[in-house]
């Protein structure tokens, strides 16, 4: 009975189409490095104003973060550094913090805390806040609007990244295939040709990473790719060192690969063989696991909980890409250029395929449980969302794959039909390494045949023994040309392996978007730190407006001399608790008003709470303050301030604010 084969045409080209539309919204949306540690709190808070200047500044971060002498900048508000430049380490235990020295006798104002620094993970993070001594004002601070990691630098670190995992996959995965699928296919070209092609895409893009991580993780700038200083300090770094063992394990692969495709060839004993294979399969496994380790060492894998696990488990999961995805891509060229792959190498092939999905379906599970942690991070976060979408690509790629190993089990159920003997004349066996649209290659190796045919026919008809050399070449050219049709007919003319054909490239197809959204995956924050971030910032509670204090401004006038005026109150953070009160007084100008006396009573009506009073302190002209302002539940709250400007001028003014 004949079997046709299905007609994946159609198909493949609306799955490209749905892929390439998914990729897009994906790469669309996602910011240019997404924070992995966050910055969970600081002193003095966002937006807090302080009666008088503090001696230094602290961040609070998530998790562990690479710190530089210019990682915390305070300015003043001209701009100038409030700082002495001085980073200093106040880790204690699981917390993670930060601070910087502010130099004496800083005026009062409104300054700002700018703050970058690389998270464990590799990926640059970086923010701002503002506070204010003794009252806020105006500042000509401008921050940079560019996200850390974004701009030209940040997509060609992305591209860089991109092919770093395929040149992995590929490398490996094609070397796996050869040793343990189909031996003789280290001798066929196309393949040498795809695996050289795979070392050399992952060392340039091992390079670029390298020479781009400084502006990525600091300016930005392009030109500053090329910073020696910049480069030694990037050396330096966890991120570096991965880089740099990279490139010299890359070197030892090298060499795996100019035996595999040199002296392995070569070798005719089968005993021999048979070591070299052995040398080969123990040399090969370390590198590679080597090469792998350089990713789990510097990003998701290295941080957060349970890493002494974590690493090992990333390891796999990066071999078994490299094993299924990498030997996939083999496969498709073998297929397509090199169409005399035995039918025992798909077969085998096919049981490496299923082991490295189940080493995936392990390891991808555990990775999903430490990076995600909950139900609400799967969906409600931005790297949840994407593990989704990698699960439902998994999904698709192993059903392809069901319906390759299928054609696969069909090839089996044949007798004896190997792409090995089909039809091929001996002649044309010696040829088919090459490539289809090589036929020049062929011309050359073929010349000498053509020049000794048409001599030997000239001689015979009597002509004279002189050659055309240009009709020589002309001969070994339609001879090439016309071996490559029948090879291609014959190929064609299965449907066996034309459905094999078909539903391996849908299937190759598919991992790329796969690999893309996994390159995605590596520079989005986890959905368990983000969780945690977000549990640590409101654990004390909701706020009015969250890490801001609530403002009021209420002009007043009490009839008297200098009884015309505004009073600005500040209540931070301004939510349920302790809360820090300030008040100032101002004249119409904007100049401090002193007065005799500031008083503040707090009402929530709806639950007869209150009046509650507040004595607050004269800290200056001008300025009042009291610490420890107690909101014992959230609601509509009454401020009522009292003004008194002299003995007898007085006035109470009110405003309705939320909290909490």
């Amino acid at each position: 009975m004949t079997t046709t084969a299905p007609r994946l045409g159609t198909a493949l080209a609306r799955l490209l189409i749905l892929a390439a539309a998914i990729l897009g919204t994906l790469l669309a949306g996602a910011a240019p490095a997404s924070a992995h540690a966050a910055l969970t709190g600081s002193d003095p808070k966002d937006g807090a104003v302080v009666a008088t200047a503090p001696k230094e500044v602290n961040l609070t971060f998530s998790e562990q973060v690479a710190m530089s002498a210019d990682s915390i900048r305070v300015l003043d508000p001209a701009g100038r550094r409030a700082d002495t430049g001085e980073i200093r380490d106040l880790c204690s235990g699981s917390i993670v913090r930060y601070g910087v020295e502010l130099r004496a006798g800083l005026p009062d104002g409104t300054y700002t805390v700018a703050w970058q620094t690389v998270s464990a993970d590799s990926h640059p993070i970086a923010g701002a806040f503002t506070f204010s001594i003794g009252a806020p004002s105006a500042t000509s601070v401008a921050l940079p609007d560019r996200e850390p990691g974004g701009g030209l630098v940040g997509a060609l670190y992305g591209i860089a990244r991109y092919l770093s995992y395929a040149g992995f996959a590929v490398l490996v995965g094609g070397g796996a295939f050869v040793l343990i699928c189909w031996p003789r296919g280290a001798g066929v070209r196309p393949v040498q040709r795809t695996v050289v092609r795979a070392w050399l895409t992952l060392t340039g893009a091992t390079l670029v990473m390298l020479l781009l991580r400084n502006p990525y993780t600091g300016s930005g700038e392009l030109s500053n790719a090329f910073d020696l200083a910049g480069l030694k300090s990037v050396l330096e770094t966890k991120t570096g060192a991965a880089l740099t063992s990279r490139l010299l394990l890359l070197g030892a692969a090298a060499l795996f690969v100019a035996v595999l495709f040199g002296a392995y060839t070569r070798r005719t004993d089968p005993k021999e063989k048979k070591d070299l294979v052995f040398g080969l399969g123990i040399g090969g496994t370390v590198v590679a696991t080597g090469i792998a380790g350089t990713w789990a060492l510097a990003e998701h894998a290295s941080t957060g909980i349970q890493p002494g696990i974590a690493m090992p488990v990333d390891i796999l999961h990066l071999l078994a890409v490299a094993a299924w995805l990498g030997g996939l891509t083999v496969l498709l060229i073998a297929l397509y250029r090199a169409p005399s792959v035995e039918r025992i190498a798909v077969e085998r092939f096919s049981k490496v395929a299923f082991t490295s999905v189940a080493v995936l379906a392990a390891t991808g599970l555990y990775q999903s449980w430490r990076q995600v942690g909950s139900w609400s991070a799967l969906t409600g976060t931005r790297y949840g969302q994407l593990l989704l979408v990698k699960i439902g690509l998994m999904g698709v790629l192993v059903g392809i794959a069901w319906i390759s190993r299928r054609w696969t089990q069909r090839l089996a159920d044949l007798p004896s039909k190997d792409l090995s003997s089909a039809g091929l004349s001996s002649a044309e066996k010696e040829t088919e390494g090459v490539e289809e649209g090589e036929a020049s290659e062929a011309d050359e190796t073929s010349e000498s045949d053509a020049v000794s045919s048409v001599s030997e026919a000239e001689g015979a008809s009597g002509a004279s023994p002189d050659v055309d050399p240009e009709r020589a070449a002309q001969l070994a050219r339609q001879r090439a040309a016309v071996a490559t049709a029948r090879r291609k007919r014959e190929r064609d003319a299965d449907p066996e392996r034309s459905g094999l054909r078909r539903s391996v490239l849908t299937e190759a197809a598919v991992a790329v978007v796969l690999l893309a959204v996994t390159t995605v995956l590596t520079t989005t924050e986890p959905g368990r730190t983000e969780e945690e971030a977000g549990r640590s910032t409101s654990a004390s509670g909701p706020a009015a407006v969250p890490d801001r204090p609530v403002d009021v401004r209420l002009p007043f006038d009490t009839g008297g001399v200098d009884g015309k005026g505004v009073v600005r109150l500040s209540l931070d953070p301004g939510r349920t608790g302790a809360n820090g009160l300030h008040i100032y007084v101002e004249r119409p100008d904007g100049k401090p008003l002193d007065v005799p006396e500031v008083k503040v009573a707090l009402t929530l009506e709806a639950k007869d709470v209150g009046p509650l009073p507040v004595a607050p302190d004269r800290i200056q002209a001008g300025h009042w303050s009291a610490s420890g302002v107690q909101i014992p539940m959230p609601g509509e709250w009454r401020i009522q301030v009292t003004v008194r400007t002299s003995d007898i001028d007085q006035t109470t003014l009110d405003k309705n604010v939320k909290i909490g």
